[in-house]
């Protein structure tokens, strides 16, 4: 067969021409090549409850093995109406409210889809979760980027609100914050809802570290408040719950019309989610310990990597929610975070993420992230390590 004759494979436009493989991957690969603590991928190195997996065994062995409803199995809808209205006085109806999703990344997705149209623009945060923008653009939708303060990451109402546009269709923001740690504050919330009331403008609020607030403070959902409930997909996350990412699991929140939407487009780009792992965890949820007793869990940990760090030059940050610490990297090197990340795990064998990967163009304040979801002899393996600083 000659050229003229062989198969040719179609040239292909990219729908997103500027990513790339991740920085998670490429920092994970590289702790494995060096034989490095992976303190950078945000995911648990320890097994989640055993009655957890027991349940999902009892859902296959109870015949629990075809497709669920479309939105979900009922009794796991009702466990998440519940839990928020028990956590937020805020009633859900789990037949017409609460969806079923493939994980949270999946559910962030969907939620634009059904509600981005071409040319309407999104509000993003930055730093920011590496999946909106590129949800966004999927839908043919224009990211509008407004920087968090940097240092505190707080959130800057003068800048969000010089943002809104006639065009603007929704705004993202998520809190416990990924990378920075920072949680929204009750005042936050109610700022954002005022800022929102005169608007048609939706919020999506990716809440999936939601029962990781230290310090005796409490999550401030988007639930909490009538006027931000009102126009939120408000998204939670079993697999960081629950120490089982791998099970990409997660639920939505949202009043019935929007709810509406969301399962037009759910049920073409998913359809249903795992039958026995929705049963196994509907039983696991009539118990409320184990997401009740996760801030304290989650914050031990912070407090052991914490204490660690004391003595080094590293700078640490506030690391009020979520499983992540950042430290201000600029007593220790003159690198950038990116190469700084890249130097720490060939020499030091300690994986890290820099915060510049969340930005756009790269902004760089000498913040690296680490997350310490981790067993306390790996953080303690890490820390002997990052002493040498």
């Amino acid at each position: 067969m000659d050229r003229a004759t062989a198969p040719r494979t179609p040239h292909l436009t990219s729908r997103l021409p500027q990513v790339g493989t991740t920085i998670f991957s490429v920092m994970s690969a590289l702790a494995a090549e060096h034989g490095a603590v992976n303190l950078g991928q945000g995911f648990p190195d320890f097994d989640c409850d055993p009655r957890l997996p027991d349940a999902v065994t009892a859902a296959m062995g109870a015949g629990h093995n075809q497709y669920p409803p479309m939105p979900g199995v009922p009794a796991l809808r009702e466990a998440v109406a519940s839990k928020i209205e028990a956590l937020h006085a805020r009633q859900y109806s789990a037949a017409a409210e609460i969806t079923i999703t493939a994980g949270a990344t999946q559910a962030i997705l969907t939620a634009i889809l059904a509600t981005v149209h071409p040319g309407d623009e999104v509000i993003v945060l930055e730093p920011c979760y590496d999946s909106y923008v590129p949800n966004v653009e999927l839908a043919g939708g224009v990211a509008v980027r407004v920087p968090l303060t940097p240092g505190s990451f707080r959130p800057d109402f003068d800048k969000i609100g010089a943002a809104i546009t006639p065009r603007t269709r929704a705004i993202i923001v998520n809190s416990p914050h990924n990378p920075s740690a920072t949680v929204w504050s009750a005042e936050e919330m109610r700022q954002l809802q005022a800022l929102l009331a005169p608007t048609n403008i939706l919020l999506i609020s990716d809440e999936v570290y939601e029962h990781m607030v230290f310090d005796g403070a409490e999550h401030q959902s988007a639930a909490r408040f009538p006027g931000l409930a009102a126009r939120a997909f408000i998204v939670s996350s079993f697999g960081k719950t629950f120490h089982v990412t791998g099970w990409k699991v997660g639920t939505v929140a949202a009043p019935a019309a929007l709810t509406a939407e969301f399962r037009k487009v759910h049920q073409f780009n998913v359809f249903t989610v795992n039958t026995p792992m929705q049963h196994g965890l509907a039983a696991y949820l009539q118990d409320s310990a184990p997401y009740l007793q996760l801030p304290a869990f989650y914050q031990a940990k912070r407090d052991l990597f914490r204490q660690g760090l004391e003595g080094s030059r590293l700078k640490l940050l506030p690391s009020a929610g979520s499983y992540f610490q950042c430290v201000d990297i600029s007593k220790v090197s003159d690198l950038s975070e990116a190469d700084f990340c890249q130097w720490l795990t060939r020499e030091l064998g300690v994986a890290a993420i820099p915060l510049s990967a969340f930005y756009r163009d790269g902004f760089d304040q000498r913040v690296v992230r680490f997350c310490f979801a981790k067993k306390d002899e790996t953080l303690r393996a890490a820390l002997e390590r990052l002493r040498r600083l």
